[in-house]
């Protein structure tokens, strides 16, 4: 495996920092007046005094205000919700093997996602699917933790077989504080079934929950014409077969229909579902993703 280096140059965080500070001034514009709620994982942020007057809580009064200015001043705070991101990111040799760009780009996403959480004071979890859904780290908080989390991801090793109903139903996000959940996986199974078997099993979590389905283009719409030995990349089954352009053209007509009837499946189940070529520009990409109305994104 390659180091940090490669996949995340020097301008991939102070990018992505800057696009944290666009989406919180875009919340703020958004923001009207005080947030006050009851619900549970809220924090409370100190944000600013103003004049007491007839009416208000008398135990917001600012005390130490009153002492050296004689004048009644309340604190004013702001209600913060904390989520707790959950990113669960497939492990299979499929996602490495034979495009290396579907790996670059699922953990190029999982950091964009982790280091939005963090610096946002958000709770973040990293587990990778495979045989099973695995914690690679334990919960984080706080920007500090970017160096590590880099670091967890360029080590890990894309070389199991996924069974993503397995891993899928294994999974439960906590209900200790607001949920967002980030699938990202090439959704590759035995059977195209599995994927919509797997995803079924998200209607039970309490959470947000986005599918980011990674591709290489060439899956979508391969270029093998003629006589070909396929090699199943997680098994290492292999078949020879003989593929004409008639069957080529077949092959993508079906592969965008099963693409369109995930995208069905997933809106009915109120899921999120991005389908992201390897080949399309990443901050564009991710911008969309968000817009498509992440908590995360604050809106």
């Amino acid at each position: 495996m390659s180091g940090e280096a490669e996949l995340f140059d020097p301008k991939f965080l102070s990018r992505l920092r800057a696009l944290f500070f666009k989406l919180r001034k875009r919340r703020q514009l958004r923001k009207k007046g005080l947030q006050a709620t009851p619900a549970a994982g809220f924090t409370r942020e100190f944000k600013d005094h103003r004049h007491y007057t007839a009416g208000d809580d008398y135990r917001a009064i600012d005390w130490r205000l009153f002492a050296r200015h004689e004048r009644l001043f309340i604190r004013i705070f702001e209600e913060v919700q904390e989520f707790h991101i959950h990113i669960l990111l497939d492990r299979s040799r499929s996602m490495y093997e034979p495009h290396a760009e579907k790996r670059s780009t699922a953990l190029r996403l999982a950091v964009a996602l982790a280091y939005l959480g963090l610096i946002g004071q958000h709770r973040v979890s990293l587990l990778t699917l495979g045989p099973d859904a695995r914690r690679e780290m334990p919960p984080l908080k706080g920007q500090g933790h970017v160096h590590a989390l880099l670091q967890c991801l360029t080590a890990l090793e894309f070389d199991s077989v996924t069974d993503l109903v397995a891993s899928l139903r294994q999974f439960r996000p906590g209900r200790d504080r607001r949920g967002i959940v980030f699938i990202i996986s090439d959704l590759f199974g035995r059977l195209p079934e599995e994927s919509w078997d797997a995803l079924s099993r998200t209607i039970a979590w309490p959470a947000e929950t986005h599918v980011i389905h990674v591709l290489h283009p060439h899956e979508m719409q391969p270029n093998l014409e003629g006589e070909t030995q396929l090699i199943e990349v997680e098994t290492a089954e292999s078949r020879r077969i003989w593929l004409t352009r008639r069957e080529l053209e077949a092959y993508a007509r079906a592969f965008g229909d099963y693409r369109d009837a995930l995208e069905r499946s997933c809106m009915r189940r109120q899921i999120n579902y991005v389908a992201w070529a390897t080949d399309q520009p990443f901050e564009e990409m991710f911008l969309g993703l968000l817009a498509r109305g992440s908590a995360l994104a604050g809106g």
